[in-house]
């Protein structure tokens, strides 16, 4: 089984490779794999979790089509585009206490606005 970590960097080296504009984009987004269980018996799902600021979110998404098809071809079920300035305002939000690292490099994201 291919940890997390290692298939998020594969993830962006296969997009940089086939696809250097877009792997430029993600040079200043965040991304991670992001493992749900659902159903019964519970089967494990991954996506592409891709954490951007406000102001790249609408140049990443432009892309959608080609960051979802390489997903696919991955074994991955889904990309995922997240607002990383709207998770960090949120009041609800319990990424600080869940995972400290990702909440850190989520202020490095929102940081290049």
């Amino acid at each position: 089984m291919i940890r997390e970590d290692i298939l998020s960097k594969e993830y962006v080296r296969i997009v940089k490779k086939y696809y250097p504009k877009v792997g430029e984009l993600l040079d200043d987004c965040y991304v991670k794999v992001i493992t749900n269980y659902w159903g019964r018996p519970p089967k494990r799902l991954r996506y592409i979790g891709i954490y951007c600021s406000g102001e790249m979110m609408p140049r990443v998404q432009a892309h959608k089509e080609v960051l979802r098809d390489l997903a696919e071809n991955m074994g991955l079920v889904q990309v995922v585009f997240l607002n990383a300035s709207r998770l960090l305002r949120d009041p609800m939000s319990k990424i600080k206490q869940a995972d400290p690292r990702l909440w850190l490099d989520l202020h490095w994201v929102a940081m290049s606005e």
